[in-house]
């Protein structure tokens, strides 16, 4: 670069030694002769000063040792679109081999390779080129008019992450000339956009994701190109500093994914206005230092109209510290998926497994949570857990096992909105081609008893065994570990007593159900019934169950 820039380097993208800049001057900086340039580094760490030098403000920063002052032959303002990608994917034209043979260089050592000419030469076929990586190549502009269009006209997905482009008009310049694009990844480029212009819509026919992480682009902005979107389905705007300030109107929908995290001026109001987006399934949300959220168009036990496809929620990495949050979850009426991890709700001083038996518990739909499924006998067994261990405070709040004297307060309604669906709800749970009926109930007296000390023999529980056809038959007594729940294949484990005690009359007779009785049990509630042969069991088990 000669000494005779002028003012059109402004705002220019620029590269110094790996590290990236935007030039904010362009000049004479006394009493040192000859021409300099003032840059802005996107680490500000890397930078001397904020814009001055001797008491005179050259250029503004947003860090005060975000500038520096660069001769113009240090700096590397970068190449077109085309050059970068026959740099990277087109061999230098010689003679052709022979042979099948070839000595390429990897870094500093020659390998030997065989057939490696046919790959290479399938890449330097840039007519044929789909997918294309160009991140940090120095990318400034799209080059000569139609030449991406005439050498690279089958792309679909592109990468320009970290790359020199410095304004929205560059993008379109290369994205008009890619009319089958699909995926464009923009990340770490820093846009600027046409203040109070229309902006150039329709060059992204067949967009449909579309990645502008730690661009600095805002929700203003977003919302003034995403005309130009109309298929649009993935939209990545991580650690941009976004504030949602207004409402999505006829833009953005048809996204199904929405990334917006790391920024950290988002709170549960700006969401809102992002609740009505029809086709939204996926919404992230890790480390914007969300705490609370609530849905007031939704009573307890009631779903909200926000977020109406919204199946797949993820807030890792934030300030959730209450179960009100996760009782709100509960009113999305189709989430399915839960990422909740490193947030003081789950890292305090509860087990591991409890807590996550307390989330499922507590959002009836859930299927997935933190990347694992819930299988529907982990789902019986935290429902089961969470009906007992609330089962006092639910008494003192005026529950009661007789349905025309339960009346819990509303403040336990609110903290623990499912609990009464809980007690009530019958449930269906299909095992290989058997079904089983059971029904959870109010919890009975004699599970809200208050726990021995934690003894072996404390935590024993009597199973009686009896076949219920042979009155005067003698019961078999074993005593089981106290999990609250007898789990695995029943001929494993409770089939072989059970056999001994029915002793088969009939060949059929193996085929027979068996039931297990709580020794609380009384009223409507019905038994388990379980097949000996193939079922694969989850049972309410209790001291002195038959």
């Amino acid at each position: 670069m000669n000494d005779t820039l002028t003012s059109d380097v402004i705002g220019r993208r620029v590269e110094v030694n790996g590290e990236h800049a935007t030039v904010r001057f362009s000049g004479i900086v006394p009493p040192v002769a000859g021409l300099w340039l003032g840059v802005e580094w996107d680490n500000p760490e890397r930078g001397k000063h904020d814009g001055s030098h001797e008491g005179t403000v050259y250029f503004k920063c947003r860090h005060p040792t975000g500038g520096s002052f660069i001769r113009p032959n240090k700096v590397n303002f970068g190449v077109g679109f085309l050059t970068a990608v026959k740099n990277r994917y087109v061999l230098e034209d010689g003679p052709e081999e022979d042979g099948k043979e070839q000595i390429v260089i990897i870094g500093n050592k020659p390998v030997e390779t065989i057939g490696f000419d046919s790959i290479i030469k399938q890449q330097s076929q840039l007519s044929k080129l789909q997918e294309i990586s160009l991140r940090n190549c120095a990318v400034n502009g799209a080059g000569d008019k139609g030449a991406i269009a005439k050498a690279c006209p089958s792309i679909r997905k592109v990468d320009l992450s970290r790359n020199l482009l410095s304004s929205w008009d560059e993008v379109l310049d290369i994205a008009d000339q890619l009319k089958h694009l699909e995926v464009l990844n923009l990340s770490e480029n820093k846009l600027s956009f046409p203040s109070g212009s229309p902006v150039r819509t329709g060059t992204f026919p067949a967009l449909k994701v579309l990645v502008l992480n730690r661009t600095g682009i805002t929700w203003a902005e977003v919302l003034q190109c995403a005309a130009g979107w109309p298929v649009l389905e993935e939209l990545y705007l991580k650690s941009n500093d976004l504030l949602i300030s207004e409402r999505p109107a006829d833009v953005l929908q048809t996204v199904k994914l929405l990334d917006l995290s790391s920024n950290q001026l988002i709170d549960e109001n700006q969401l809102f206005l992002i609740a009505y987006l029809p086709r939204l399934e996926q919404l992230i949300l890790s480390d914007i230092g969300l705490s609370s959220i609530h849905f007031p168009d939704a009573g307890t036990g009631h779903k909200t109209s926000m977020f109406p496809s919204l199946q797949y929620l993820v807030v890792n990495d934030n300030q959730i510290s209450q179960w009100s949050f996760i009782n709100e979850l509960d009113k999305l009426p189709s989430l399915q998926a839960l990422s909740c991890s490193r947030n003081p709700l789950t890292e305090g001083s509860k087990a591991a497994h409890t807590t996550r038996g307390l989330i499922i518990a507590k959002i009836g739909q859930l299927k997935t949570l933190n990347k694992c499924e819930i299988p529907p006998e982990e789902r019986r067994g935290a429902e089961l857990d969470y009906r007992k261990a609330f089962g006092n405070e639910w008494k003192a709040a005026g529950g009661h096992q007789d349905p025309d004297r339960n009346r819990p307060h509303a403040e336990f309604l609110a903290a623990h909105p499912r609990y009464q669906s809980l007690c009530l709800r019958a449930w269906f749970i299909v095992i290989h081609v058997y079904a089983s009926c059971t029904e959870y109930g109010a919890p009975e007296d004699g599970e809200l008893k208050t726990q021995q000390p934690f003894l072996l023999k404390n935590q024993l529980l009597t199973l009686k065994i009896k076949y219920p056809n042979q009155v005067d038959q003698k019961v078999l007594e074993k005593r089981l570990p106290g999990a609250g729940r007898l789990h695995g294949r029943l001929d494993e484990k409770a089939a072989p007593w059970c056999q001994d005690v029915m002793k088969p009359a009939r060949p059929d007779n193996q085929r027979k159900a068996w039931k297990c009785r709580p020794p609380f049990h009384r009223g409507p509630r019905k038994p388990h019934f379980l097949n000996v042969k193939t079922v694969v069991c989850y049972v309410d088990i209790r001291n002195d169950s038959i």
